[in-house]
């Protein structure tokens, strides 16, 4: 029998037998990762809260300066009838239910993401404005560069003046807070953007303004995010600090309120929310920046 011969009756042989199957995996890659990520971050929490009442169980903290979960979150109707919306600093209103206390987190929620939205919106424009017209440069880079290192609660007094009492002061406190970060920032990045990009757009015939926003913009916009994100979190310091004085609800004045009244399980009990708000609000930006940034490979930062 030629060798030919013999790989025929082989490959007749293997031509009956069904193909092996590919298996396939139950959940997808992403989907992994945020089981992951979500298990990982209860663990975290859990270690937390755990380290927490370990410390009350064995009297090395004082419960009524600082309670356990356990114990600010106990009596939740008794808690919720701070959040009525018709509560003051120093009194406690007799309606209790849920609505008061996600009314009172979404006043404070929508403050911070008016001001982030106009924050960054605005910085942007003149970061860009600054970085290609040279008068404006002369005339506000070092009004901006003078103003920038002031920090945001010392502006409270002046939106007050300016804006008097309700929800506009929170937001100015959470505009200034992102604007002149985003400002320089935007200028730095634009000065790093590769001249070869630009280079190649004006060969291909596109003119300044097509270069920006096809260009340009998709380039910085990362680095601004990543920027924005960053101050996310000091959005959420200023907002609280003008509820306190300046709006007169809201989360901030809750804890100014909890605070007044030497009432530790309400302090806890916003700080919570507030950590809880804060978290969401992360996360649900870096959902729009993965949205925005299609064009961005996930994990294409260094191995860890």
């Amino acid at each position: 029998m030629t060798a030919d011969a013999g790989q025929t009756r082989l490959g007749e042989a293997g031509a009956g037998r069904p193909a092996p199957k590919i298996k396939t995996p139950l959940l997808s890659p992403a989907l992994r990762r945020r089981l992951s990520a979500i298990g990982w971050g209860l663990v975290s929490v859990g270690l937390f809260a755990g380290l927490w009442e370990a410390l009350w169980f064995f009297g090395m903290v004082n419960p009524l300066l600082l309670p356990p979960p356990h114990l600010f979150l106990s009596d939740i109707p008794g808690t919720l009838k701070f959040f009525d919306r018709s509560n003051r600093i120093g009194s406690v209103a007799s309606g209790v239910g849920v609505w008061p206390l996600l009314f009172t987190m979404g006043s404070t929620t929508l403050r911070v993401l008016v001001g982030l939205s106009l924050g960054f919106a605005c910085g942007v424009a003149v970061g860009a404005a600054i970085h290609y017209v040279k008068i404006l440069r002369n005339l506000l880079l070092p009004t901006i560069l003078l103003l920038a290192p002031i920090s945001p609660v010392a502006w409270l007094p002046v939106a007050i003046f300016v804006f008097g009492i309700g929800d506009v002061p929170a937001i100015f406190l959470v505009f200034i807070t992102v604007f002149f970060a985003i400002v320089l920032s935007t200028g730095a990045q634009i000065e790093s953007v590769p001249k070869n990009y630009i280079h190649v757009a004006r060969i291909m015939g596109a003119s300044q303004r097509q270069t920006f926003w096809k260009v340009i913009l998709p380039a910085i916009l990362p680095s601004l995010f990543m920027t924005l994100r960053l101050n996310l979190f000091a959005a959420w310091m200023v907002v609280l600090i003008a509820e306190t004085v300046g709006v007169g609800t809201g989360l901030g004045q809750i804890t100014s309120m909890a605070r007044s009244t030497f009432n530790a399980k309400l302090v806890f009990f916003t700080m919570a929310i507030i950590g809880l708000l804060g978290f969401l609000s992360d996360f649900a930006l870096r959902q729009v920046q993965h949205k925005m940034l299609w064009w961005i490979a996930p994990n294409q930062g260094a191995a860890r």
